[in-house]
């Protein structure tokens, strides 16, 4: 496959508030062309984006209670009971009594849960828009994105 040339439309090199307008406006398109492949391929395994999410969250190792999950999702609990109610419709989770506070209910991922969650977690992982890079240039733009997304995710975004 040849490789794109580089862009010789645009800011000019010496433009560093052009060159970081563009760059931002081509981040925003790959990651919107990213996110609606993610979302056709959720929407395949029966789920939500935000269902997707919730299940990602969920430690199939280690039960939780629905309001620590709301607080890893950043939502209301009442958007959370929505939806794990679709997870447990879908059998991919069961809300049990916690065996630490049995007045509240844990949220337990099924086997079945736990395929579907490696199966979302390859999806979130897909890189075929980068299937054009060689791996000198993968590894570049991996660095490139470490060194912004670093700066400006507090707390270090969640990386596993």
């Amino acid at each position: 496959m040849a490789q794109p040339a580089v862009p010789t439309e645009g800011p000019a090199a010496g433009d560093r508030s052009g060159l970081a307008g563009d760059a931002v406006r081509r981040i925003l398109h790959i990651a919107a062309a990213m996110r609606h492949h993610q979302d056709e391929e959720i929407a395949r395994l029966g789920l939500t984006p935000a269902a997707a999410r919730a299940l990602v969250e969920l430690d199939p190792d280690r039960p939780l209670p629905a309001r620590d999950l709301a607080g890893q999702l950043r939502c209301d609990r009442s958007n959370v009971t929505a939806l794990v109610d679709r997870l447990e419709q879908a059998g991919l989770v069961e809300r049990r009594v916690d065996p630490a506070d049995r007045r509240q209910k844990a949220l337990v991922v099924t086997e079945a849960g736990r395929r579907v969650r490696d199966r979302v977690r390859q999806v979130m992982s897909d890189s075929r828009l980068l299937a054009g890079l060689t791996t000198a240039e993968l590894a570049t733009l991996r660095e490139l994105v470490w060194k912004v997304s670093d700066g400006g995710c507090p707390g270090g975004c969640g990386e596993d």
